[in-house]
């Protein structure tokens, strides 16, 4: 029997299909039986039990998102929100070293602080959502695997919990490990691998503290641990190596070499940050040309790119503004934005607060007063504003003080009002330079960050900000449907080593989107209290996805979660499939 006499139990029709290989769209019909593509092609004459009607639409893989730290949410939450509003279908776990497992009983509190700190997740939500029914990391991955949600998982295993898991309190002052720490960390890391970890990953970057400034237990961890540990991948000839470098802080050349030094002993592929500075000469050129030298040496090195400006978002009721270090905020910081407006309405304290100078406090906070790179943030969501809509910009225009503006900026929309703080990928105040980078083969989208800072950050929301902006709305150079589509999809899932998914082909994994590009709209990020304990976060929210389709079953239609759960913890990695009925 043919692919187009089987009966199918869903079949998306009349769809413009863009496969995701980077080749051109087409118009055709896709079906799928149980969780597999068994027909991509122009019209599929067999019958199905469902079918969707995609006139007018995109027919997409599922996205992957290579960078998230969900690691607390999918063990409270069954959705994957904001990431599954999104078109994301499977979400990796782990990343920057941070997260859950390895952990004894006596390390959660250590644990806990680390998130608060590195990721902005507040200690109560951790406190009150983790049920701790693990210690080691296979016990975690079990622990994933029993609960249900949307979207699917894979698991890199973190440094900073593995540090502590065999270091203890030596890990906690950042010694260096003895050879048999290291004998033992290797010896848990292929045991991760064996029970389904993807990889393994770390952070070396001076800014990942806890909240009361403390270092995170890896940073400064020596090359020789990190090849120590990683030789597990090498021997189970599987895995990747993430890192967040202290590039900012060291140089490129002493960062990189070490990554690629760690990469070329294991043998495995390795992906890091790269973020572009705001200002002043070139900056990626350096890095560039050492993924370049190493990968002609046969090292497969991938630079993760957020593709819009990297930075923070400040409000009242989020994690930082430029007030929140202020002596006379202090008294403000932990209520609720109803209780905080009459007395920021008071004009004396007003004036106390644009007079004071914020105090040393978590390095993010202290990044709250760069004003030429400050730009206020309201609906619709404008991550490419021009240089003179700039606080400080605004503020030597109209003759005021940047605090004088800011605070104003901050009081609109009772209060809600929020601005974005472009730290990063913003060079000469232009989205220019990422379309280059972006395009390169070597290069992979990520760095979404959803399930972290939560209080501060809503990356998760870049799969539709590329299909509107970079696709659709942007005045300028743009990318074309098919380019994003690949880059969301089959790069990220073969950097993450799951070759099984990305791509709309007979015989792969049934995660498909169907999006009206046409009506597809990014809405501002507003603020919920849904996280366990009342804890706050930043949500956004997009019109447009028609249906998202995980292992076969609808988990989202015309933008509302359905009630079914098909989401599993993906073991391994994973082998492309051998289609074995015509596509």
């Amino acid at each position: 029997m043919t692919a187009q006499a089987q009966a199918a139990d869903l079949v998306i029709r009349g769809g413009t299909i863009v496969d995701g290989s980077g080749g051109e769209p087409f118009n055709g019909d896709v079906a799928l039986c149980g969780d597999t593509i068994t027909f991509v092609g122009a019209h599929y004459a067999g019958t199905a039990r469902e079918e969707i009607d995609a006139t007018g639409c995109i027919v997409t893989p599922g996205f992957v998102d290579i960078h998230t730290h969900y690691d607390g949410q999918a063990v409270w939450s069954d959705t994957l929100s904001p990431s599954s509003s999104h078109g994301v279908t499977t979400a990796v776990l782990g990343n920057c070293g941070v997260g859950f497992a390895p952990c004894r009983k006596a390390d959660h509190p250590a644990l806990i602080r680390l998130m608060e700190g590195v990721e902005d997740i507040p200690g109560v939500v951790m406190a009150e959502g983790l049920p701790w029914d693990w210690e080691t990391f296979p016990q975690y991955l079990d622990a994933l695997a029993a609960r249900p949600r949307d979207i699917d998982v894979a698991c890199l295993l973190p440094h900073s919990p593995l540090r502590v898991w065999v270091m203890g309190e030596r890990a906690i002052a950042r010694e260096a490990a003895t050879d048999d720490d290291l004998a033992q960390m290797r010896e848990i890391a292929r045991e991760a691998l064996d029970a389904g970890a993807i990889g393994f990953a770390t952070s070396r970057l001076n800014i990942h503290r806890t909240k009361a400034g403390e270092l995170i237990p890896t940073y400064g961890a020596d090359t020789h641990e990190l090849i120590a540990i990683t030789g597990a991948l090498a021997e189970a000839g599987t895995g990747v190596f993430q890192a967040v470098l202290d590039a900012p802080f060291e140089t490129w050349e002493d960062e990189l070499a070490r990554l690629i030094a760690v990469a070329e002993a294991s043998g495995r592929p390795a992906t890091f940050t790269l973020a572009l500075a705001n200002s002043g000469p070139n900056t990626w050129d350096a890095p560039l040309r050492m993924v370049d030298e190493a990968r002609a040496r046969g090292v497969e090195i991938w630079p993760q790119i957020l593709p819009r400006p990297i930075g923070m978002i400040s409000g009242w009721a989020l994690s930082t503004h430029p007030f929140c270090l202020c002596p006379s905020y202090q008294p403000l910081a932990n209520l609720p934005l109803e209780e905080q407006l009459p007395q920021l309405r008071d004009p004396a304290l007003r004036a106390r607060l644009l007079a004071e100078m914020p105090q040393p406090g978590h390095p993010l906070a202290m990044l709250t007063r760069n004003w030429d790179w400050m730009f206020p943030f309201g609906d619709p969501p404008q991550y490419e504003p021009a240089a003179d809509h700039s606080i400080g910009a605004l503020a030597r225009a109209q003759g005021r003080s940047p605090e004088d503006v800011a605070f104003d900026v901050l009081m609109e929309r009772d209060g809600n009002g929020m601005i974005l703080n472009t730290l990063g990928n913003f060079h000469e105040a232009r989205l220019d330079a990422l379309i280059g980078l972006v395009r390169r083969a070597d290069t992979v989208i990520g760095l979404g960050d959803g399930g972290a800072h939560y209080a501060a950050i809503c990356d998760a929301s870049y799969p539709t900000f590329m299909l509107t902006y970079w696709v659709r709305d942007r005045v300028g150079e743009r990318l074309s449907v098919a380019e994003v589509v690949q880059m969301l999809a089959a790069k990220p899932a073969r950097v993450a080593g799951l070759d099984d998914r990305g791509l709309l082909r007979a015989g792969y994994k049934a995660d498909v989107n169907v999006i009206d590009l046409a009506a597809l709209k990014l809405h501002a990020p507003v603020v919920r209290h849904d996280l366990p304990g009342g804890g706050r976060r930043l949500d956004q929210t997009a019109t447009g996805y028609v249906a998202t389709v995980v292992s076969g079953q609808v988990i989202r239609q015309a933008g509302q979660p359905t009630d079914v759960r098909p989401g599993r913890v993906v073991r391994g990695m994973q082998q492309a499939p051998v289609a074995t009925v015509p596509a």
